[in-house]
């Protein structure tokens, strides 16, 4: 592809990446409760879901979100149950263990499918991808090469905005030290955290 095609979807992208929405409301929640363990798996399953959708989109795969809207819709559903139980367990923490330890490391490749579902499951990142896109790159002229190019530069605008909100998140977290500080923290992001699941569970 040419550079100007590449820019014209790499600034897109990141307007629509950087929009504050359910995958970037879960990725902070959880990083301000349990810091930046896992918070890489978690990032790259957003990022791997965002090539997915990217995929469907230069393969002209349209139709196929429409012809299994029923599957789509369940793992819109998974990733809100997963985020609901989430929220849950930020909610009853009691802000201890994070005053003293790091809170124990969870499975990198739950955390993996955690943030695929999310993305999978997200309406704005389908209506980008299959509804705007076309509008900003001729998808039918895209060679092997270009989308190679067109992945790289998701991966690459992705990670920036998504490493982006982790570092501030874990910036954030350093100014509640307390157990006291650490429960408001933990409900507040238990609250964002439900929230986002309702978000992606109601669109």
């Amino acid at each position: 592809m040419d550079l100007a095609g590449l820019f014209v979807f790499a600034a897109a992208l990141f307007v629509a990446a950087a929009s504050p929405g359910p995958a970037i409301t879960a990725l902070v929640a959880r990083v301000l409760v349990r810091g930046t363990s896992g918070a890489l798996a978690f990032m790259l399953g957003l990022s791997i879901g965002d090539v997915a959708w990217l995929t469907a989109a230069v393969l002209g795969l349209a139709f196929i979100a429409k012809t299994f809207a029923m599957a789509f819709l369940i793992v819109k559903y998974l990733g809100a149950a997963y985020l609901l139980y989430l929220a849950w367990r930020m909610w009853t923490s009691s802000g201890e263990s994070h005053a003293v330890a790091e809170p124990k490391a969870e499975r990198p490749i739950r955390l993996f499918l955690a943030g695929l579902s999310l993305t999978l499951g997200n309406p704005k990142t389908m209506v980008f991808y299959l509804a705007l896109l076309p509008n900003l790159i001729d998808l039918a002229s895209i060679t092997p090469l270009g989308y190679a190019e067109l992945v790289l530069v998701t991966l690459i605008v992705c990670t920036i905005v998504d490493g982006g909100y982790i570092v501030l998140a874990a910036r954030a977290r350093r100014l509640f030290r307390s157990p006291r500080a650490m429960r408001f923290v933990n409900r507040g992001a238990g609250a964002l955290m439900a929230g986002a699941a309702a978000a992606v569970a109601t669109r």
